[in-house]
């Protein structure tokens, strides 16, 4: 199969243009693509595609995908590349097309930009089907033509990342414990000889004095695993590192304050963000990037039990602050306080943690945009612009000392772990209670509750869990490895 590239006219009733592919094969089959296109209907709008047969012996089937206008570059009200996006969304429908005729290989036209069209490809086409007796045939997505195989092959690179994150967040509880899923990273990195992966084990926890994530870990019979890699890609290994941080919440039933039945299974992924900066890190040493990165997942599930935290318990974190637990179900930053503080031991560059962290988040911005927590505009301004060529978006929330008023006055403890008036700024009093356990001068703190899945909303993502914002985080780590060089 192969798959096209038009734009659509300037002017409503002018003729729609070719990418230079489009054209070459136009003249290919003398003109016959062009004059099919006049002939059956109105010119091809953004997003939409239509499919030809019998044009060349090489390529049975073509699709022809609607590019939009052809100089869409940055659109300042929606803050990314328009173009792009427009990119990304119409080749996954085109592969997708062959994908549904059982053709195992389609060529894609670079459309101009080869990164976004193979990130299009690649991620349009993943599906998890792991645990199904019937699948969708596999399908192989290659550059059609020779012109910029290096932007193809890094648009390839960034989309098996988030895959990978997409991967681990789908699949069953049951399959991807604490310790699963650091196995099946360590797998992922062991062909790197510049990667050390340490998985440490509960005793490691303890010796650790990390109470507050201990504490969330004791409600379950899976033990906890608190994962640590050491990608070293910079020049120097000892230059300080851009610091990851994820929850890994591999299972979060809420505990002793338990969720309701209804769409509990989706807390499954409750370890996005452990997934997506591990997915990252792997992407990066794909990558070869040119800088130190080093990883931190708190891994564990969330379980009702004799064991489990109860509301009311006070909990000690590493850093010596007691924690008053009024709610089981705000776990996550129970063990983000404790692997913040651990963060501190690196001489870090940046610490950045991502966290499906509160529902409060995906009421405020539902799935546009990856809510940022940050004390540092350099590091905001770098998550920004890397942001806007990816197209998976991020936004500024508040910082304020309102919120940690909010979590300070505690009646037990120093700290509470919901805000006191508890349904009002969920997100926001939730980052400033990370914020107690932060003393790094950059430090950012990304909620990523409301990206965690998608139905329909990113077209070039299947209904499921996103993996969201993987490819932001690559190119974030990018921007900062050109800086270091510069």
């Amino acid at each position: 199969g192969l798959v096209l590239g038009i734009y659509s006219s300037e002017k409503d009733e002018g003729a729609a243009q070719f990418t230079s592919a489009g054209d070459a094969f136009d003249r290919l089959v003398s003109g016959k693509l062009r004059e099919l296109l006049s002939v059956c209907g109105p010119p091809l709008k953004k997003g939409k595609t239509r499919i030809f047969h019998g044009l060349h012996q090489d390529f049975p089937s073509v699709v022809v995908v609607g590019l939009g206008k052809k100089n869409a570059g940055v659109n300042d009200q929606e803050n990314w590349n328009e173009g792009k996006e427009n990119i990304r969304a119409a080749v996954a429908v085109g592969c997708r097309q062959i994908q549904d005729l059982e053709i195992p290989c389609v060529e894609v036209d670079p459309c101009g930009d080869a990164q976004a069209a193979a990130e299009g490809a690649v991620l349009g086409l993943h599906e998890y089907n792991e645990l199904k007796q019937k699948k969708k045939p596999a399908i192989t997505p290659q550059l059609h033509g020779s012109a910029e195989s290096e932007g193809w092959q890094k648009g390839v690179t960034y989309a098996e990342g988030q895959n990978l994150a997409r991967y681990l967040m789908e699949a069953p509880a049951n399959y991807i414990t604490p310790i699963k899923f650091a196995e099946h990273i360590e797998q992922k990195l062991r062909s790197f000889s510049n990667v050390k992966v340490h998985i440490r084990p509960e005793s490691w926890i303890a010796t650790q004095q990390m109470g507050a994530f201990l504490s969330v870990a004791k409600g379950s019979a899976e033990p906890p695993i608190f994962l640590e890699i050491h990608y070293l890609g910079g020049a120097n290994t000892n230059d300080s590192p851009l610091v990851f941080v994820g929850k890994g919440v591999t299972f979060d039933s809420g505990g002793i304050s338990l969720k309701p039945s209804s769409g509990m299974d989706a807390m499954r992924a409750d370890m996005g963000g452990a997934a997506t900066v591990c997915s990252a890190i792997v992407t990066a040493a794909a990558l070869n990037l040119p800088l130190n990165i080093i990883g931190l997942a708190p891994l564990c599930e969330n379980m009702p039990s004799g064991k489990a935290n109860k509301p009311g318990d006070v909990v000690r974190a590493k850093n010596g602050k007691t924690i008053q637990v009024d709610n089981t179900d705000a776990e996550g930053r129970l063990l983000l306080a404790d692997a913040l503080c651990y963060a501190h031991n690196f001489n870090a560059r940046a610490i950045v943690n991502a966290a499906t962290l509160t529902g409060a988040m995906d009421v405020a911005l539902g799935s546009a945009a990856t809510g940022v927590f940050t004390n540092s505009s350099w590091l905001w301004t770098h998550l920004y612009e890397a942001s806007i060529l990816t197209g998976d978006r991020v936004w500024r929330m508040p910082l304020f000392e309102h919120y940690t008023k909010q979590v300070t006055d505690c009646p037990l403890a120093d700290l509470s772990n919901i805000g006191k008036y508890s349904r009002a700024g969920g997100a926001c009093t939730a980052a400033a209670f990370l914020k107690e356990f932060v003393m790094a001068s950059h430090w950012a703190h990304l909620d990523i509750a409301g990206v965690m899945s998608n139905k329909d909303e990113v077209p070039y993502l299947r209904k499921g869990m996103a993996g969201r914002p993987t490819r932001t985080l690559v190119e974030f780590a990018a921007r900062l490895s050109q800086d270091s060089h510069n």
